[in-house]
This record gives structure tokens, sequence and C-alpha cells, in this order.
């Protein structure tokens, strides 16, 4: 079982029942190195952990743009040869500039840095609530009790939408230890050590979102 095609069409995971979806954007600034590696990982991940469960995910859809980004681009080689080490999918890929259309659909945002999610609220359309930093959202995960969500029997959306309530709600009193600890740096230009160094922290930083969504730790 494999993802789909990149898009805001084709961008999810294999068809389930039930008509409701979820969107998760990541947002970079030019849609080439940090985000597809994120859009990426998201769909492998949550692909390989609900496979152990016999189960898909198409009301969860995956997809990713940049602030500046290079639209109609392919994905930076360094940025795919991560996406192979991790055995995620990189073929197919297409950088996209962020629109207001991308917010408005999303569902979630999680942006690569804090200027990145400035950039996103700044666009209105009540984006503040369900827009995070991507390091800054696994932060709020962390602490939120996994037996407060619904369960997947009802859906995938809902317990996605219930998981970013519930981190909006302590995004207040969880702050970050230092200025730096949200951010993921872009890795444009730099050689395949640094980009396997970014790779690496954004894993980490997708695997307890993952497991809050599916509910399933990744295999050790």
């Amino acid at each position: 079982m494999s993802p789909e095609g990149r898009g805001i069409a084709r961008g999810h995971l294999p068809a389930a029942a039930g008509g409701d979806s979820f969107r998760i954007l990541h947002v970079s600034t030019g849609n080439v190195c940090r985000s597809p590696i994120t859009e990426r990982l998201t769909r492998h991940a949550l692909t390989h952990r609900l496979d152990a469960l016999g189960l898909v995910a198409g009301d969860l859809i995956v997809e990713s743009a940049g602030t500046w980004g290079h639209e109609g681009a392919p994905m930076e080689a360094n940025a795919a040869a991560v996406l192979a080490d991790f055995g995620a999918d990189a073929s197919g890929f297409t950088g996209r500039e962020l629109l207001d259309e991308h917010v408005i659909r999303a569902d979630l945002v999680l942006t690569a840095t804090r200027d990145h999610r400035a950039q996103v609220i700044s666009m209105g359309h009540s984006a503040g609530l369900r827009t995070f930093t991507l390091k800054e959202f696994t932060r709020l995960v962390r602490a939120i009790d996994p037996a407060t969500l619904p369960p997947l029997d009802d859906g995938m959306a809902e317990r996605a939408r219930a998981l970013v309530r519930a981190a909006a709600a302590l995004r207040g009193w969880l702050l970050a230890p230092s200025a730096d600890a949200d951010e993921v740096y872009d890795p444009y230009g730099a050689p395949i050590t640094f980009f396997r160094s970014i790779g690496d922290e954004i894993n980490q930083a997708l695997d307890p979102v993952v497991t809050a969504l599916t509910g399933v730790t990744a295999p050790r």
C-alpha cells in the first residue's frame, strides 16, 4: 500500500469508506527541501502505521507548499536522497507556491519555522488556531493524553481535529525552551550530510504526531 501522487486531489492515502477528510499542509520557503521531505515522510509513516492494523487513511490528505515556492520545480536531489534513506517515495513531486486556497482548505498547517507560521497566519482565513511550527506541534502533542482523543472507529478526521483543538488549547502553557527550539533550518545548497541531519530532525518530530493520529507507535 502506498500513497497516491502529489497534489490537492491526488495527495492522499488510499481511499477509505466515509466522506469526511482532514488536510495537513506542510509549509517551508521554496517547497523543494524541507516541506517535501516532511510531506512524504508523513505519508510514509501514516501508511505503514495503519497498514500494521490492516487500515487505510483515505480521509487524511497530506500536501505541501512554499511561501516563495518554486512552482513546478522538482524536489532537490538531496531531499529525494533523504527520503530514500527512510524508504519513503519521492516520485512525482512538483513544487507549489502557497496560495490562499491552500490555507483555507487546510485543517492543520505545520511550518518549518516561526517565520513561516507568521506568514501563514498573516494570510488570514482564521488560520491561527490551526497553524503551528512542526516542532511546536510535536511539543504540544507530547503533552496530550491519547486516551482523551476519539478512537479510530470514529474516523481519523475526527481524531485529527480533536488533536489540533487540544494542541491549540495548550499553546500558551507549553512554551519553547529556547528561541530556536521550534525551527527546522533550511538545508538548501548544503551538502547531503546536513540534509540527512535535517531529515532526522523532521522524522523525529513527526513520530509523536503520527503516533497520536493513528494510536500506533513506530516499530523499534
